[in-house]
């Protein structure tokens, strides 16, 4: 895709309210994102062909970075758990089952949180750090994007 038609997407974005933006042209895809708070929009052209490989993502902030974040956005203080992958999210093993993870249960490094489905893959999402949970930050069904923080553990 041509240098001058990505410029002009990004000029779009920015014009319009919209938060992202994805076109595709062939067999090429650009893809878009307006980051909150007046951070940089992220152009990240993707090829279509590939099927194993996630969807391209920003890179992640250094840990310093990553760790002062939860802080200044209001998060409960401790361990934030982040999703791996783009998916969608869900808190039992089997619709109408119990959550898997709850506010204020004690949780070992290891145990199972929640599972992410990614291309009709379930991919569970364990606790990195044993402590109470202190916060669910997704909702059963949700889609979530690749380091959206999911978990709050104390």
């Amino acid at each position: 895709m041509d240098l001058r038609k990505i410029k002009k997407l990004i000029d779009l974005l920015e014009e319009s309210n919209l938060a992202e933006l994805e076109i595709k042209e062939g067999e090429e895809v650009v893809r878009l994102s307006r980051v909150p708070k007046g951070g940089v929009t992220v152009a990240a052209p993707a090829p279509v062909a590939v099927a194993a490989a996630p969807v391209a993502a920003p890179m992640a902030a250094p840990a310093t970075a990553a760790e002062a974040a939860p802080a200044a956005s209001g998060l409960p203080a401790g361990h934030v758990v982040k999703a791996p992958m783009v998916g969608t999210f869900y808190a039992a093993a089997t619709p109408g089952a119990a959550a898997l993870a709850k506010v204020g249960q004690q949780v070992k490094a290891g145990d199972t949180l929640g599972i992410i489905e990614a291309m009709k893959m379930f991919n569970q999402i364990e606790a990195d750090v044993s402590g109470t949970i202190q916060a669910i930050l997704v909702e059963n069904s949700q889609s979530v994007e690749f380091d959206q923080p999911m978990f709050v553990i104390a």
